[in-house]
């Protein structure tokens, strides 16, 4: 993999005010990490946009030249992160990882799917599954993309992780049995008009909500418990009306 060349300045202030300073001067605050420490560094914003727009730059080696402080000299890094403004879509944000070139790395990378398919030929439609990999290789195996192609898919064909051949040096950790590109059959004309016309229905002005339907069994279900309470409270009755008959009359007392 090609290298590129970046330059950085270690910085000494830190914290919300330091960096919106920064991305004013069309800079952007980062950090680079390195064997449990971090070191605060700032890049040229429009250097490091570069890099991140141009095919695979997300994982590109950097040789990065950090000016500054007592970490100062040439170091081997990775982009390990970064945060972009949802808005501007400008660049917020960078984070570093220094790496070695005799030690793996854990990183993803982007699925290229090409080839046009025999099921989309005939019809059929192509759906995504995994848009990147998980893969562990060393810093020069790092690759842009990884290749697949799906030529030989057929309709209800699916292509997966296990399917892949991957790039010499480089292993892949993704789960195995996860799903790349699928071929799903074509929807038919009659079908396809049926969605398009579709139209909820609409309840009359005043009408009621229209319940669920209750099955079979819920409906037998309902009309047992109806009738034992029923059946319950005709014995309520019955016992009030059987304890006014079995109630002593009081006799009047007899006049003097």
């Amino acid at each position: 993999m090609e290298k590129i060349s970046l330059t950085a300045q270690v910085r000494d202030k830190v914290g919300k005010g330091a960096a919106r300073g920064l991305r004013r001067d069309a800079q952007v605050p980062a950090v680079l990490y390195s064997h449990g420490k971090s070191t605060p560094i700032v890049m040229v914003n429009k250097d490091v946009s570069k890099v991140l727009n141009a095919e695979g730059g997300a994982h590109a080696l950097i040789n990065l030249k950090l000016e500054g402080g007592k970490g100062a000299g040439v170091k081997l890094a990775l982009i390990k992160d970064y945060q972009v403004d949802p808005i501007s879509s400008r660049l917020i944000h960078l984070d570093l990882m220094e790496v070695a070139m005799n030690q793996k790395v854990k990183l993803q990378v982007a699925v290229h799917i090409s080839g046009n398919s025999i099921g989309v030929k005939e019809g059929g439609i192509f759906q995504y599954g995994q848009r990147n990999l998980d893969i562990e290789c060393l810093p020069a195996h790092i690759p842009d993309f990884i290749d697949v192609n799906i030529e030989h898919l057929k309709v209800n064909e699916s292509l997966h992780v296990r399917d892949i051949k991957a790039p010499e040096g480089v292993k892949i950790l993704t789960d195995l049995d996860a799903t790349v590109a699928t071929i799903q059959p074509p929807i038919s004309e009659a079908k396809l008009e049926e969605m398009l016309t579709a139209t909820p229905a609409v309840a009359a002005e005043g009408a009621e909500p229209e319940l669920v339907k209750k099955t079979k069994k819920e409906e037998e279900a309902a009309a047992a418990a109806g009738a034992e309470a029923k059946g319950k409270e005709g014995a309520k009755e019955g016992a009030k009306e059987g304890a006014k008959e079995a109630a002593p009359k009081k006799e009047a007392a007899p006049k003097k």
